[in-house]
């Protein structure tokens, strides 16, 4: 038995500032990870910018950049999310730099801050070479070993929460590297395991990113909200291979120093779809999204199905001044972006739903928290550019403080026969080896989710979804295959594919009631946004099934 005051379920930039933070307010913490500690998640993979309104180029306020936050988010942002984010964001990122993050800077001292798409000024701080989120989370790794009171453990996969008296008292993982089940008790739990863009075939997203933490939200009577929502970025890289590097690299290159995105033609086009840019980038990721995916289906693709990106305009003394390395690691690819444009096209990156919660990270579930983009909300229909880490770690510290008081308060407790089930299904067998080819399913919910449940939707491309995914879960089965074993990879994939389709299905059934086109999502055959539709939808596990409701947006605190 494992014991903590705060458990923390990921260990991206979320749960290492949670962590920090309940630590720093006396809790013993507990930080579990699929991965690594720190070098799993979305953070560490960032290559670009993070928002906040620190006033270093230009004068700046909160209240601006939640303006910007809101129109982004096209009326259906939690205000008081939003706020918290822009507000707090400011104090979170000057803590980064107080802990070396290493933000670029003017040669007089100042934090350098450029402009970001959907952003009206100069508003993010971004660190030198495509390195923002691998310095972040270099700073919290280094301030959670500084920090007394946390306990790390990576390779662990939580499968199911506990609950007793309708309050979560921890929860049950499977040790991966061993093979063994654990019981975890805990005085608060924070959910903070990222979004699930790994559900698409095509994404940006790390290995552990497929809706597992809204699952084990749901089993544990949580409600999610905006699920249909998902962000396409819309120039990930498509064409020539390139390994090693991020497919969403090319945001920076693009608006720190322009770039043109041409169709197949050779001709930008962006204006065509009311959507002017002229290379400088200032065009929401929705919208762009859109224009790519239009112009290939009318045939002015480029050859690999995307959009041409073209710094060929762009002195290479000017390139190296702004990427340096990078660009020689492009050269290993055969990449001279003084030559030749890439093709792009876009990429599932982003989820603005998420777990539903208040101001203070509470989902409803006494003893259960979420932060980060584990969190529903904040962002409405659309996330403004540069806001993602931002969240992160402004959440990030208030679920970790609210943790810790909880924890506190009401002590920690555990009640075995409350875990009995998820132990059994957790370190029990299974049907007899070999089961089925659980990586192979998860080939196809991938595609089932890219067919018809990407940037642009259809009624019928979504009955579809829902027809595949319920054959899918039905070959799934209610139990992994086998006992289990160190290392047993399938599984871990089994446990995936149980949350990944309940969260699929939730963002189809969200999809499909959602009759208008707002923000990411975009419906054929109902475009244009309607006001009537200008409420949120919340999805709940009931005796066994989703259920979907509406609520008005919340109002401002």
């Amino acid at each position: 038995m494992l014991r903590a005051d705060v458990l923390v379920i990921g260990a991206g930039g979320a749960g290492l500032y949670a962590a920090i933070e309940a630590a720093r307010r006396g809790a013993d913490v507990l930080l579990l990870d699929r991965s690594l500690v720190g070098r799993g998640g979305a953070t560490v993979m960032a290559q670009m910018t993070v928002a906040a309104a620190l006033g270093s180029e230009t004068e700046d306020d909160p209240a601006h950049h939640l303006r910007d936050t809101l129109a982004a988010g096209r009326d259906l942002c939690d205000p008081r999310l939003a706020r918290l984010l822009c507000e707090d964001g400011v104090e979170v990122i000057r803590e980064m730099d107080a802990w070396k993050a290493g933000w670029a800077r003017h040669g007089d001292g100042r934090i350098r801050q450029v402009q970001a798409p959907g952003h009206d000024r100069p508003r993010c701080v971004y660190v030198d070479f495509l390195s923002t989120g691998p310095a972040v989370s270099r700073a919290l790794r280094t301030q959670a070993q500084r920090q007394g009171g946390i306990r790390r453990m990576g390779e662990v996969l939580v499968t199911d929460l506990v609950l007793s008296d309708g309050r979560v008292q921890g929860a049950v993982a499977l040790d991966l590297a061993h093979g063994v089940p654990l019981r975890i008790a805990a005085g608060a739990t924070i959910i903070a395991t990222g979004g699930l863009t790994r559900l698409y075939r095509r994404n940006s997203a790390s290995a552990n990113m497929a809706g597992d933490g809204y699952a084990l939200a749901l089993r544990a009577g949580a409600t999610l909200i905006d699920m249909e929502f998902v962000q396409f970025f819309p120039i990930g890289h498509l064409a020539p291979r390139m390994i090693g590097m991020d497919p969403i690299m090319w945001d920076p290159f693009r608006y720190k120093l322009g770039g043109r995105l041409l169709n197949g033609a050779m001709e930008e086009f962006t204006d065509r779809y009311g959507a002017p840019d002229g290379g400088r980038y200032v065009v929401t990721r929705d919208l762009a999204t859109y224009a790519i995916t239009r112009e290939v289906a009318a045939g002015r693709g480029s050859p690999s199905g995307g959009a041409w990106l073209s710094f060929q305009h762009v002195p290479e003394a000017v390139l190296r001044e702004n990427f340096g390395p990078v660009i020689d690691r492009l050269a290993a690819n055969g990449i001279d972006l003084t030559q030749t444009a890439v093709e792009v096209a876009p990429i599932a990156h982003y989820h603005m739903g998420g777990i539903r919660v208040d101001p203070a990270m509470h989902t409803g579930i006494p003893g259960l928290l979420a932060a980060g983009e584990a969190v529903g909300g904040a962002n409405g229909a659309n996330r403004l550019s540069g806001n993602a880490i931002t969240e992160a770690l402004a959440f990030g510290r208030v679920a970790g403080r609210e943790a810790a008081a909880i924890a506190a308060r009401d002590g920690t407790g555990w009640n075995d026969a409350a875990a009995r089930d998820a132990l059994a299904l957790a370190g029990g067998t299974g049907p007899a080896r070999p089961g089925g080819n659980t990586a192979a399913l998860f080939h196809r919910l991938q595609a089932v989710m890219a067919d018809d449940v990407g940037p642009f939707r259809t009624a019928a491309g979504l009955a579809r979804a829902a027809r595949r995914l319920d054959d899918l879960a039905t070959e799934l089965g209610e139990a992994p295959a086998g006992a289990p074993l160190p290392h047993d990879l399938a599984r871990a994939d089994w446990f995936d594919l149980r949350a990944g389709l309940q969260v699929a299905q939730a963002v189809v059934l969200a999809a499909t009631a959602r009759t208008e086109s707002r923000g990411a999502h975009q419906r054929e055959d109902h475009p244009g946004l309607d006001a009537a539709w200008t409420h949120n939808q919340t999805v709940a596990l009931e005796r066994g099934c989703l259920c979907l409701a509406s609520q008005p947006v919340a109002e401002a605190a």
